[in-house]
């Protein structure tokens, strides 16, 4: 069961201006701390946010791929001064290497978490909201394509139940038949979705979306509390941009394992990744207040 996330009810600018922040910076640091807080927030966030569909989406998809990337690259990359063994065909495993592979798996799974989140946050709503007056149709398209993959699962469910109704069951019969019924399915779905998209274009164009006096409801209002949220993923931002550009972030994989950022006094250093830190845990650290907040009033009646 899904949680309620106080960070979603942010104003859409807001959200977006996180999403932007996080997903360049754990796109660009390699540094094996900021993956580490990086990865740690990503999943706590979202295991907020999805509950056990995400931890078994977690399970299925992505303990996997974190461990086939981390034993891929030390197979193909033998670069390192450090090594542990030798491969069967003669090249050497080396230590650089098989880190380099491990903190790849982790950025790999850290943004995919980070989308994760960002598709329940953002909401069709949302990029309509943002875009719909500066790019119409681009925001429509976004919105669509947001929407899409959840509406066709549950569409294709009901078709494959019905059609399982009248005897045509993809999981029984000869390969010849499940193929055969399977093909029938998978034609109903492009129908409903071409009928789909052409409904939904013509509803939009009807209602004057993209005209360029049209004037649009929204619900979204930029209030106080937005307004220091901004002002505190800018300010981190701000600070952490100088931490990248003065070095902070900065590690070598090879030919040795070294960090060879700028040479700050460790408090300095120490202060940018608790900023880093605090901008990852944003959300996480708005859901606690929050709940605090509700259970001293609940404590109260």
């Amino acid at each position: 069961m899904m949680n309620k996330d106080t960070f979603s009810s942010f104003h859409p600018l807001v959200n977006m201006l996180y999403f932007v922040a996080i997903l360049g910076f754990s796109m660009f640091f390699m540094h094996p701390a900021s993956l580490s807080i990086s990865l740690i927030c990503a999943l706590t966030y979202a295991i907020y946010l999805g509950g056990k569909k995400f931890v078994r989406m977690g399970l299925i998809l992505m303990l996997p791929m974190l461990i086939f990337t981390a034993v891929l690259n030390p197979i193909f990359n033998h670069q390192g001064a450090t090594i542990l063994a030798y491969l069967p065909n003669g090249n050497p495993l080396t230590l650089e290497s098989s880190m380099f592979g491990i903190a790849a798996a982790v950025m790999l799974i850290t943004i995919i978490s980070w989308f994760s989140c960002f598709n329940t946050v953002m909401t069709s709503d949302k990029f309509i909201y943002l875009l719909g007056r500066i790019l119409p149709a681009l925001s429509l398209i976004l919105s669509m394509s947001l929407r899409f993959v959840p509406r066709f699962r549950a569409q294709i469910r009901v078709v494959s139940n019905a059609q399982k109704c009248i005897g045509r069951n993809v999981s029984s019969g000869s390969i010849l038949q499940r193929a055969k019924h399977g093909i029938r399915i998978l034609s109903i779905m492009i129908t409903w979705t071409l009928e789909n998209a052409i409904e939904t274009a013509d509803s939009m164009k009807s209602r004057g979306y993209g005209l360029p006096k049209r004037t649009a409801f929204s619900i979204f209002q930029f209030d106080k509390r937005d307004v220091i949220a901004a002002i505190y993923i800018l300010i981190c931002t701000a600070i952490i941009i100088t931490g990248s550009m003065l070095e902070v972030f900065r590690f070598r994989y090879f030919p040795t394992i070294r960090h060879i950022g700028g040479d700050f006094p460790i408090f300095w250093t120490m202060l940018i990744f608790i900023v880093y830190f605090a901008l990852c845990a944003f959300p996480v650290i708005m859901n606690i207040r929050e709940d605090i907040i509700w259970k001293r009033i609940e404590s109260k009646i």
